[in-house]
């Protein structure tokens, strides 16, 4: 089939100009330049090789091509004279779907705004039957609202999940009807996996084990930092998104407390709605942890925008500013900053431990580098600190041949000192008020009492 856009020779679909709209009078936390150069990075993680990319600078948006004529002009003539004629042109910024039509004829090429182009990296990305499931949600909720728009641009040209396929792939259905149909069978599935994530929450309840959760910007390093702590292989690459499904691993801390460390997909500005709503299932196991890493590139320019733009996703999630769940702000990236703005940085993040409440407003921090371990060891000794700090001492007293409570206090707990006397095994442990409650279901014939403050400690 030939392309519609394709009267001039045959457009590059690899290639792409990047135009980032900046809106006259509105405040915003971080550079043109910046955002420009984030978009080019998100162009770049689907492997596009952005030709063009310049800052469009708006004081009155025009309803039907949002650009004034002498942009849309401009950008015409210079895809005229660019060779090949690049095939792509984003739009770093929400598009209207007459907009969007309107651009597409006007420079004869595909179109994509910041929503579409973020879509279609996660379809990229997508490796779990889970994650594909939401990508595609997303996708379709995204079309629907654009039906208003002929969907013969989405003829597919390369392979991939989105705008962006290769011949002989099946179009998006341009019936509202159609459409609906699909988006309920893809909810419902979801349901289900909702409902087996909550199956599994609450199995997790019903352990001792805590759960700690690495969020933040997308690219600040929050899976070089889960591969350091867990000792696992989740890919980590210096790439927006490169981490799309989430990971989870148990790792044991020097006390012995053994955690479940999840590994979340990355935040950026502007994530659009589509996706924390397809992906709710999967980031409601933040608002279920014990714990929350919010990982910073502390030597990015635009790290407190950053820190905002997460911030902002985690409420929308309905994570409380106030409550009982603990947060570190863990600032990465420390090797690249100079030695004495390092300096500076680690004794204001370990005075913080000690003057602030540890809440999402008044977190503590932890200076770390993912990539040399500086600051790591440090770090996971804070968290232990952190998970410990509710543990009570008791005494347990078992039949000496009651392995099976003997281990599951060691697995569980911190032994502090064993002693066997006539058949019995006096053990000093330090476990949480939950911890003994379950210990005493599960092994109801032992006998546990609190240890009192003039009782010494045992003798091994």
């Amino acid at each position: 089939m030939t392309d519609k856009f394709d009267d001039d020779g045959a457009p590059d679909f690899g290639a792409a100009f990047v135009i980032h709209v900046d809106f006259d009078g509105v405040e915003r936390r971080r550079s043109s330049s910046a955002r420009l150069e984030e978009a080019v990075g998100l162009a770049q993680a689907i492997d596009l090789n952005v030709v063009f990319a310049e800052v469009a600078n708006i004081s009155d948006p025009r309803p039907a091509t949002l650009l004034g004529r002498g942009r849309v002009q401009a950008i015409e003539d210079r895809l005229n004279g660019t060779e090949p004629r690049p095939g792509l042109v984003i739009v770093d910024t929400a598009l209207s779907p007459v907009q969007h039509r309107n651009l597409e004829n006007a420079w004869r090429t595909k179109v994509l705004d910041r929503t579409a182009l973020i879509l279609e990296i996660f379809g990229e990305r997508a490796q779990t039957a889970e994650g594909r499931l939401q990508v595609d949600l997303a996708h379709l909720t995204y079309q629907k609202s654009r039906l208003v728009r002929s969907w013969t641009h989405l003829e597919r040209q390369r392979g991939g999940r989105g705008f962006l396929g290769g011949p002989g792939e099946r179009q998006i259905e341009s019936d509202r009807r159609a459409i609906q149909v699909r988006i309920d069978r893809l909810r419902e599935k979801l349901d289900q996996v909702r409902r087996t994530r909550t199956l599994q929450r609450e199995k997790r309840r019903k352990t001792p084990h805590p759960v700690v959760a690495l969020v933040g910007y997308t690219n600040a390093g929050k899976s070089t930092l889960f591969n350091l702590l867990s000792r696992a292989a989740v890919v980590a690459r210096d790439q927006l998104f490169a981490t799309l499904d989430p990971t989870m691993r148990a790792i044991d801390l020097p006390s012995g407390q053994r955690v479940i460390l999840s590994d979340t997909v990355g935040f950026i500005s502007d994530l659009p709605t589509q996706l924390v709503a397809a992906f709710r299932a999967t980031l409601e196991e933040v608002n279920e942890a014990d714990l929350i890493l919010h990982v910073r590139d502390i030597a990015h320019e635009d790290t407190e925008a950053q820190r905002e733009d997460v911030l902002k996703v985690l409420a929308e999630l309905g994570v409380e500013p106030q409550g009982d769940r603990r947060f570190v702000e863990v600032l990465n990236k420390i090797d690249i900053l100079p030695a004495e703005d390092r300096k500076a940085l680690e004794a204001t993040a370990r005075l913080t431990r000690e003057k602030n409440a540890g809440t999402i407003e008044e977190p503590f921090k932890a200076a770390v580098s993912a990539i040399t371990g500086e600051g790591v060891d440090e770090l996971r000794a804070f968290i232990d600190e952190l998970l410990t700090l509710d543990r009570e001492t008791f005494r347990v007293t078992l039949n000496a041949g009651d392995g099976a409570a003997r281990a599951w206090l060691h697995a569980h707990g911190e032994v502090l000192a064993e002693a066997a006397e006539d058949g019995l095994v006096a053990i000093d442990v330090r476990i949480t008020r939950k911890s003994e409650g379950q210990f005493k279901k599960q092994f109801p014939g032992a006998a546990i009492i609190l240890r009192v403050a003039d009782r010494g400690r045992l003798s091994a």
